[in-house]
């Protein structure tokens, strides 16, 4: 078999992606409005601890005064010396210096220490916040590539821009300082402030412009970072191991993540090598200024105008200042570029979910009377011109067991998301006891629903977990985990755990104990029994079971539905026929309905399919 070591994208296709146009850098106007993010990002901080948050600033002012006042002692200690004061003077004032030196480094590291503390509560606000705001969206949100790229900016700043925490909290810190400092050195020679600012402009302005560009650069590059990542995941994963074994897939994938990785590279550090060649020139600016300002200091020390130890300390105070001025600046520009990530969370955080409960919803009926009736539901995916259903009339009477049947494409389990309000029709509606399905709450809807498709989720949880999250909220509830685990014979699969419900299963994690097909397919069925709801659908839940078990499995659920609405959606037809009624889709419409017999006779899709079902066993 041949691995291709080079994904099979044409050369020109390649080219065109390469040649993408990257937006062009945010202009100072915007770097400026993307700072209305802070509000929020530092509410979300008091929020999230208001002590350490007051903790770490009342400890940032304090230690912003040592430096100026550690200069100062310095000048006094140098101008003792010239003086030839007394060794017990200038052994005084060395001891203060010496308390002030400890004292500013016990500060720091109280400081380090806080600002971590804070920074890991906030990243895990802000995961939490990013989490419960994803699950409010709607499932169109999770199909749609802008919004999945909008979700991974957001996700990664809930990580990568905590340290904006810190980053603020320094600004204001070395603000104080600065003051301090700035107010010494303007006693002795103003203008030194003025040539020290502009020797530092362009460097900020430098760094406001590559800031910048390191944003567009990823905002643009998001798609092939997602992908990038896919590709890790594809390639050493236990899901998709077996397949990449035997397909020999390793080397292609190596090469397609070794194809975007070195796109990515030349990108990045392209962007890199021009930032640097920048940062040298500006830096040399303001080198050349503090030396400048330097030679002015010592030549009015020589005049006799300063002393040495106002030499000592204008000179320290101005290498200082011009330190922190710089590191200022940057900083801004950092925190501006920060700023233009954070946007980016709190933007996915004002997409709203268009599906969504009435203001006055009606009380959900308890019982369902009538059942649900589609009149002319029409309905197209997101992004898609083919109409999924279209015309479609037909009805779930309450305590029904309702089959659809149809081939791949129909529109069978559209039907059971349009009913969960995982969608709404764009044309017609659903009725639920004579009333729109819209007019109900959508939390009492989805309560009252317990659906189970072909894809459910093998959660990596313990037995009774996987079972309970058909209603997590009554996990704690062995006694109804058990009965579920009885009515989808998924009880027998338990008993064969070395820890029975409390066995971790699934292979992600250490000791967990991994399931064949049908064993997690009789687990994902119990969650349809734990929810203990009105209407139940199983959508293709057992594909994975013999046809033995899964007649079984249907005459448990036929002899546990009579107080319920049930809908069946199953390829055989075996099963299919042990329905009240069954409706025959093509195309996104209704064919035909009735019972087994009754759609024998009439002939047409029905028969024709079960026909050619039954070839197959003969």
């Amino acid at each position: 078999m041949a691995n291709p070591t080079k994904p099979a994208e044409p050369k020109a296709q390649l080219a065109d992606r390469d040649a993408r146009a990257i937006p062009p850098p945010k202009t100072l106007r915007e770097h400026l409005r993307a700072l209305r993010s802070l509000p929020p990002f530092i509410r979300l901080v008091w929020r999230t601890s208001p002590r350490l948050l007051l903790l770490d600033a009342g400890l940032r002012v304090l230690r912003a005064l040592f430096p100026v006042i550690v200069l100062y002692v310095g000048k006094l200690i140098l101008d003792a010396v010239v003086a030839r004061a007394s060794f017990a003077s200038v052994l005084g004032l060395m001891g203060v210096e010496l308390a002030l030196a400890v004292t500013s480094d016990a500060l720091a590291r109280v400081v380090g220490l806080v600002d971590g503390l804070l920074a890991e509560k906030m990243t895990n606000t802000a995961s939490i916040l990013l989490m419960d705001h994803a699950t409010s969206l709607d499932l169109q949100h999770f199909e749609d590539p802008d919004i999945q790229d909008s979700l991974d900016r957001a996700r990664r700043q809930t990580v990568g821009r905590m340290s904006l925490v810190r980053d603020l909290l320094g600004q204001a810190q070395d603000a104080v300082t600065i003051v301090t400092l700035a107010i010494g050195l303007v006693a002795y020679a103003p203008w030194l402030i003025v040539l020290l600012a502009l020797a530092l402009v362009p460097a900020f302005l430098g760094e406001l412009h590559f800031n910048a560009l390191a944003y567009a650069q990823t905002f643009a590059w998001t798609g092939e970072r997602r992908e990038l990542e896919y590709v890790r995941q594809t390639g050493a994963s236990p899901e998709s191991a077996k397949e990449v074994k035997i397909f020999g897939l390793n080397q292609f994938l190596v090469g397609r993540y070794r194809d975007i990785a070195d796109r990515l590279y030349v990108a990045n550090k392209g962007l890199a090598v021009r930032r640097a060649w920048w940062s040298i020139l500006l830096a040399a600016i303001g080198t050349l200024a503090y030396y400048g300002a330097y030679a002015f200091i010592v030549a009015r020390t020589l005049a006799g105008v300063f002393s040495i130890g106002d030499l000592g300390f204008l000179a320290g105070s101005f290498l200082r200042l011009r330190g922190l001025l710089e590191g200022w600046l940057i900083g801004f520009s950092s925190i501006a570029s920060q700023a233009l990530y954070i946007d980016d969370l709190f933007n996915f955080l004002e997409v709203k979910p268009r599906i969504a409960s009435p203001a006055n919803p009606l009380p959900f009926p308890q019982p369902i009377t009538t059942g649900f009736v589609f009149e002319g539901v029409g309905f197209r995916y997101p992004g898609s011109d083919r109409w999924a259903v279209r015309g479609l009339s037909f009805e779930l009477r309450a305590g029904e067991v309702l089959a659809l049947v149809g081939e791949n494409g129909a529109g069978k389990t559209t039907i059971v998301k349009l009913l969960a309000r995982l969608y709404d029709p764009d044309e017609g509606r659903i009725l639920l006891d004579g009333k729109d399905l819209r007019e109900y709450s959508l939390e009492e809807l989805r309560d009252n629903i317990g659906v189970i498709f072909q894809d459910f989720v093998r959660y990596d949880l313990t037995a009774g977990e996987n079972i309970a999250v058909g209603q997590i909220d009554r996990r704690d509830e062995r006694g109804k985990i058990i009965a579920a685990a009885e009515n989808s014979q998924a009880d027998d699969v338990v008993a064969k755990l070395p820890l029975g419900y409390d066995q971790m299963i699934g292979k992600r994690f250490k000791k967990g104990v991994d399931l064949s097909g049908g064993e997690w397919q009789k687990i994902a069925i119990a969650r349809a029994y734990m929810a203990d709801a009105q209407v139940m659908i199983l959508d293709e839940p057992t594909a994975a079971l013999d046809a033995r078990a899964e007649l079984e499995v249907f005459e448990r659920f036929n002899e546990l539905a009579d107080a319920h609405s049930s809908i069946v959606i199953s390829h055989r037809f075996s099963t299919v026929r042990m329905a009240d009624r069954i409706v025959v889709l093509g195309g996104g419409r209704v064919e035909a309905a009735g019972t087994h017999a009754e759609l024998m006779a009439m002939g047409g899709r029905y028969a024709e399919l079960f026909e050619l079902q039954a070839q197959g066993y003969r």
